[in-house]
Parts: structure tokens; sequence; C-alpha cells
């Protein structure tokens, strides 16, 4: 019998770790050489039963010891083990945080709200702050939802009162609520980790990007340069940077630009802030809020017998999550639509649906089959999806 078995070791590649099969055949011929070669140790023998659960166990031990090795490196660190690891570089996993809305209230003056708490048309619970004091007999508070995460409320959906007061008669949002988020994910983390890193760089790009991505706030960000003589093709002017940012505030961008922009390398864009160096000089920095494009999508499918509303739903939902997923000027591109589409099909070999075409578009324009081209300083997201059944 060959024995391809080995003990643990490390070299310059890395960690070097037996298989199962490896571990498996060792401990067959070491029972050989122990008992003889009339011993029987046939898949169906206890003997051989007994020798894989052995083998199975030491496997997962040596499993255990390839996580503990890859949790040194930041690149394949995973959850408890990454979040150690960053602290290093001076930042933390984020927590996951709340989602909040503005409600306006209508209730009879003089009336005191104790411990309100509305709900929304998806049965989530919104908390009031305490005691809330109507002074007329209308008034706007931030609520907060009760579920973690990044929970959505369009405008006009928060309008039950869940638990009813005397003096409080109604409740809406007027405005959309601004999304909470879910725990930073390890790949986040990464990438943010990979920016701390940039900060003392001598590329002033990644240094820009991991400056902007530092600040408070920030959810998107894309830093373009322009180091020729003549203006590029997205009108960023010469010897240039164009920033666009989303969230945050304006000074602390406008500063985290200033500080790692390079000296003489002029800023482009549509906000401006001034921030004030440590002579007391005032600089005008500008950068870019992200512009926000709709698109629509039309999908025209033919129906099998499987086909359910389960289905359409799930259609509908795979290419808005895939167009709100795409980033600062990324185009939204026809494969990736089908590519959405394609997840709803649970049977490949029995799919409950024929597609038929797929039509793409700025939303109340017209739809085409080409690719929604997205400006460098825009952000595609979902407007109105529909699936067509013929």
């Amino acid at each position: 019998m060959i024995v391809a078995y080995f003990a643990p070791y490390v070299d310059d590649a890395g960690l070097h770790v037996p298989t199962y099969n490896d571990i498996r055949d060792d401990l067959l011929a070491k029972f050989q050489e122990i008992y003889g070669n009339d011993l029987y140790l046939g898949n169906d023998s206890q003997d051989y039963q007994m020798i894989s659960a052995f083998a199975l166990k030491t496997y997962d031990t040596i499993q255990l010891l390839q996580i503990v090795y890859n949790n040194h490196s930041p690149k394949t660190a995973v959850g408890t083990g990454l979040s150690s690891l960053v602290k290093l570089n001076g930042i933390r996993r984020k927590a996951a945080s709340y989602s909040t809305c503005v409600l306006t209230l209508t209730g009879k003056p003089g009336t005191v709200i104790a411990a309100g708490v509305a709900e929304d048309d998806q049965r989530r619970k919104w908390e009031l702050p305490q005691d809330i004091k109507f002074e007329s007999e209308s008034l706007e508070v931030t609520a907060r939802c009760r579920d973690i995460g990044a929970i959505e409320a369009p405008v006009g959906t928060i309008t039950k009162i869940s638990n009813p007061q005397y003096g409080w008669l109604a409740v809406t949002n007027k405005v959309p609520a601004v999304k909470g988020r879910a725990v930073e994910t390890d790949e986040e983390l990464r990438r943010r980790q990979e920016l701390s890193t940039a900060v003392p760089s001598q590329n002033m790009v990644d240094s820009t990007l991991a400056g902007i991505a530092s600040v408070a706030g920030v959810t998107q960000y894309k830093v373009y340069e322009n180091d020729t003589n003549h203006t590029d093709d997205n009108g960023v002017p010469s010897h240039s940077i164009a920033a666009v940012v989303e969230g945050g505030l304006d000074a602390q961008v406008a500063e985290q630009i200033y500080l790692r922009k390079g000296p003489g390398c002029g800023t482009h864009g549509t906000t401006t802030a001034i921030y004030i160096n440590s002579d007391g000089l005032k600089n005008e920095i500008r950068f870019f809020r992200p512009i926000y494009q709709k698109v629509a999508a039309k999908v025209t499918v033919k129906k099998y017998a499987t086909y359910t509303t389960a289905v359409e739903t799930a259609i509908k939902h795979n290419i808005s999550t895939y167009i709100e997923r795409l980033g600062i000027g990324v185009n939204v591109t026809t494969t990736g639509v089908l590519t959405a589409i394609a997840a709803a099909v649970d049977d490949a070999l029995r799919p409950s649906f024929a597609l038929q075409s797929v039509q793409l578009g700025r939303a109340g324009g017209a739809l085409g089959i080409a690719d929604v081209v997205i400006p460098y300083n825009a952000i595609a997201k979902s407007g109105a999806v529909t699936v067509e059944v013929v």
C-alpha cells in the first residue's frame, strides 16, 4: 500500500496538512503492520469503521489547525480572528445599527405619549422617544426600528399605532427611513483594513481613498485621477482629482482630501467645502455627492406548470438587489440582470419559466436591450421592475 500521509509542517509556502484519505490509509497500514496482513479491513468490517472514525476525528483537529493558522493573516482570517487582527491597525468591526425614521404624529394638544410604538405595513415596530408631548395638533419625532439592520420604510408605510394611547390620533412617515446596517462582513472589514494600511502610502489616490474611508458615515467612495495635461473624458481638469463620496460630513470629507491629495493637485466637483490649514489659510475643496439614477427593467417570460407568483417575486427581488449593489459609476448590464434572473431558477433541469426578453432603461424613459451607462459620479438605483408573462 502506498501511503501519502505526512506530519503537518510549515515552510515558505505555508501550512501543509494531510487529507482525510491520507490519515485513514496510514492508519489502515499501521493496523496491518501490527496485526498482520491476514486482518480483514474491508469497507464493511468493524475495524475499518473504527479506523475511519479515528481518522475523521484526527482530520477535524487538523482542520482546526488550518483555521488557526489562517487567522494569522487578515486576508484569510475569519470572524473573531479577523476582528482581533485588525485592531492592530486601530480599526474595529462596525456593529449593526438600527434604522430610524422621522414620523409625523397627530394628536390633541397637551397629550403626553409615555412610550409610543408605531407599526409599518410589514408589521415591524418603530419605537418613539420617551414622554412626547403635543404642543400643537401635530409634531415630528425620530423613531427607531425595534429590529436591528438595514430595515426599509418607504414614504407612507408607517401608519399604524401599535399601542393606542388617549389623545394620540394618527401617525405617518412623510419621508423614507434612514436605513441601518447589518454587522460589517469579513469582506468589508478586510477591504477597510487594506485601506487603513494605505493611509501612509506614497500613492496619492490610495492615500486619499484611505482618508475618505476613515470619515464617519461614509458608505461609498471613489476617486478619479487625471494626471495628464488635458481635461479627460469625464470632464476632470488636468492634474486634478475628482472624489465621489456618499455619506459623511462635507467638512470632514474635504479635510481628508486636502491632507492627502498632494501639493499642486486640483480638486473637481459640485460640492464645495472650506478647509483651514495650520497656517490659517482657507482652501476650497471640491468633490461630488453621487447622483442617483433609477433604472427600470422589464422581463418577459413564458411560464411553465411550476411557475408561481413566488417565482415572479424572486425575479423582481433579485434584479432589484443586483442594481442596488452596484457601486459608483458602475453600469447596469444585461448580463448582470440575466444572472439575477437565473438565480430564481431552483432546478435547471425543470425550470418554471423560459426567458423571452430583457429590457433596461432609465426610469421614465424608453427601454431597450442595451446596457444602461451610469455616469462616473452616479449610482444606479432600482426603479420599477416588471415581469410580463406570456
